[in-house]
Order: C-alpha cells, then structure tokens, then sequence
C-alpha cells in the first residue's frame, strides 16, 4: 500500500517550459538578444543536455549553469557575460510560476490521504520562490531540494537524505512521481522504490529505464493509487 508519494515539480506539477520560456526571453532582451522561436528552442535543448551530463556526474551545478549559456552564445556568435546573463535568468525564473492541468486539484485530493513530498533538482532560490508563489508548500510533509541535499536526483545519495529525515520511512510504501526517466524514475530505481512516469508527451518508452506504473495525466494518478 502507498502511503508516501514523491513528487518532481517542473514539468510534472509546474509547466516550467513556459516559464523558462518567458524568463529567457526577459534576460536575452536585458542582454540585447532577441529570443526567437529558434534561438528559445536551442537553449531547450542545450539546457537538457547539460542537465543530463549533471545527472551522468560528469558536470556540476555550477558549470551546468553556466555552459548552457556559453555554448548558446557561442552558437550564436555573441560575446556575453554567461554568469551575468544566468544571473538575471534565474532571477526572472524565480517569480512566477504555472500550473500544469491538474496539478493543484490533485494536490489538494491526496494531501489528506497520502504524505507528499517533494524532491526537486532545481537550484534552492528558484525553486523555493515559485513554491511560494505558488502556495504549494501546504500540501507537502516535506521538501527535497537537490542543493540543499548536497546531491542530485537520480543519485541514491539524493534519496538517502530524503528517506532519513522521514521518521519511520518504508520503502515498500513510497512512490516517486515525475516525467523525467532519466532523473525521477532511474532515481527511483536507484533508491529501491516504485516508480510512475508522467508521460504527458507521450513519449516513447525506453528500455534500459522502466518504470513501473505509466499515467498520461496526472489526473490518472488517483485511480491507479486505488488500486495499489
């Protein structure tokens, strides 16, 4: 039986392609950069691969934040300060936030039933702000930041934190919920607990990572809970 539910927060309860999106496009203009559709498509991309090195180790938060921009400005034939320019975007990134469909109403059902948690890979400033903004810090027993742990998702040593600040934590009675396989659900493997994938753009399966539940919308989380 489920009793403890970890949650990833971009992408699976905040939509953070479009906050990164509208905070990209403030801090280029800031630096004389116009985001178009191809150049915002290209840090998308630039940023997931310096995330997936980070999440390999073989890159550390600092130089993943940092050689995003400087291969961007590269490509781009632009000489910028990446340190000032990642300044000013994590800055706007930290302001606002945007739900997911069904993110606060599934929030708001299984908070009385279940023990959520979360566990982010975000940077501590950033994320700590959108969940205040918002107001998600209520539903949660408790809150695991990959900085603050000092270890990153999918590593055990992240989840270790996580499980030894959870008095009396089973393994055998938690779940990890995120759209990332190569972060959440091989981090969930790596800590010895279940696994669902939020598949919400249905991509394709993979075969060297899977999970052991699937939902397309988060609002299917509720029925295979019930059946658990």
């Amino acid at each position: 039986m489920i009793q403890r539910i970890f949650f990833d927060l971009d992408d699976t309860l905040l939509d953070f392609q479009k906050a990164e999106a509208a905070a990209l496009t403030r801090a280029l203009g800031q630096a004389r950069i116009a985001c178009t559709p191809a150049v915002l498509a290209r840090y998308h991309v630039l940023n997931q691969e310096q995330w997936q090195l980070l999440e390999r180790g073989l890159l550390s938060r600092e130089q993943v934040l940092l050689r995003r921009f400087d291969l961007l400005f590269a490509e781009l034939g632009a000489e910028r300060s990446s340190e000032a320019v990642c300044r000013c975007y994590e800055g706007f990134l930290a302001e606002g936030h945007v739900f997911l469909p069904g993110a606060e109403a599934l929030l708001r059902r299984l908070a009385p039933r279940y023990e959520l948690y979360l566990a982010s890979n975000g940077a501590s400033a950033v994320q700590r702000s959108r969940l205040k903004s918002a107001d998600l810090e209520q539903y949660f027993r408790g809150i695991f930041i990959s900085e603050e742990l000092g270890a990153d998702k999918p590593q055990k040593a992240f989840f270790d934190a996580c499980f030894a600040a959870i008095p009396d934590f089973s393994r055998e009675t938690a779940l990890m919920v995120g759209d990332s396989l190569t972060s959440d659900i091989r981090g969930g493997h790596n800590a010895g607990i279940r696994t669902c994938w939020f598949n919400a753009q249905y991509l394709p399966a993979r075969e060297d990572i899977t999970p052991e539940y699937t939902i397309f919308a988060l609002e299917e989380l509720v029925p295979l809970l019930e059946r658990l």
